[in-house]
């Protein structure tokens, strides 16, 4: 009768303990298999962007790295929060991840009142790759060649600021400073950064700031005008010309910051993986180089202090929307 009484309760406890445990045990089972399968990297914005071009120039290492096929996914729209909506929603088994500025994924939570997810909450760090500063351009038919004569032009003549996108850290950029140095332009927005690029080329707009990596090209093939550039101090890949801090804006700073991130229940050892992976990827001489040379310095930092950088983020802009009382729906 004791034998039997025995045998019940390591029945019971041993279908308490297999209660209590297959979500983390499924979880470490799928992180010692993990990659079993092609991973796909979303880009919350159309190609040719900054993430685009780091997205891409990761892939191929990646995949070798990792065995398995990686694959870019283009979902541009809103924002960023169309593709970021889609990471918070796919399984969160590390085979959905995402590459995109960090700065702008800290802005939406500020800025969008309806929200569908929460990056805090319903995403997590993988790695920060590279650092872009803002170069601000004008067509080469504006009569300034530098902040303060912008400004003056500003105040006398209509000016169209191009924003890639309403919302974007572009955007609250070029808010932050007008605030600071009294500027006046009208922001035309548009669905990504190449648009904007390429209207102001064409001179539909007369004003713009935007990532360098995306925006250098253009001021190098002389058909933009470089004002300043958003780094707190002086490039020497682009001469000599100053910085907006310099120009009349004290302790300004702004820029991309190209980063990975997961799903939120993704195993700790897949990100470990993949933040080791990455961080040396990005660092080898030929991508380094390669974007150096486009004006993208590299820039990595563990799960947890991008988290760190994440929340500062938030917390800046945070302000800078409220103190502009601007509000997208």
């Amino acid at each position: 009768m004791s034998i039997n009484r025995r045998g019940a309760l390591g029945a019971a406890l041993a279908t308490t303990l297999a209660a209590s445990l297959p979500a983390r045990v499924l979880a470490q089972g799928a992180a010692s298999n993990w990659p079993a399968k092609p991973i796909k990297i979303i880009v919350p914005y159309p190609p040719g962007g900054s993430s685009d071009i780091i997205a891409r120039a990761i892939s191929q290492p990646l995949s070798e790295a990792l065995g398995q096929s990686v694959i870019i996914d283009n979902r541009a729209g809103a924002n960023g929060n169309l593709g970021a909506d889609l990471l918070a929603k796919a399984p969160a088994d590390g085979y959905t991840l995402m590459l995109c500025d960090l700065g702008a994924l800290a802005i939406s939570p500020s800025l969008y009142p309806k929200l569908p997810f929460d990056p805090s909450k319903d995403l997590r760090s993988v790695a920060m790759l590279a650092y872009s500063p803002h170069l601000l351009v004008v067509h080469p038919s504006v009569q300034a060649n530098t902040l303060k004569e912008l400004v003056e032009l500003s105040k006398k003549s209509d000016l169209n600021f191009a924003v890639t996108a309403s919302g974007s850290t572009a955007h609250l950029a070029g808010i932050e400073l007008q605030r600071k140095i009294g500027a006046k332009w009208e922001y035309v927005p548009y669905k990504g950064g190449v648009q904007a690029v390429l209207d102001t080329v064409a001179g539909q707009t007369q004003v713009l700031m935007n990532g360098m990596l995306a925006t250098y090209p253009q001021v190098q093939a002389g058909k933009l005008k470089l004002i300043a550039v958003s780094k707190a101090t002086r490039m020497p890949l682009i001469g000599n010309v100053p910085t907006i801090a310099e120009q009349g804006a004290p302790g300004y700073e702004s820029g991309t910051w190209q980063g990975m991130v997961a799903g939120r229940g993704v195993p700790d050892a897949v990100i470990a993986r993949l933040n080791r992976e990455l961080v040396r990827i990005i660092r080898t001489p030929d991508i380094r180089a390669r974007l150096a040379g486009q004006g993208a310095e590299v820039v990595t930092m563990t799960a947890p202090e991008q988290d760190q950088f994440f929340a500062k983020e938030r917390a800046r802009w945070a302000q800078v929307i409220k103190e502009a009382n601007v509000r997208l729906d």
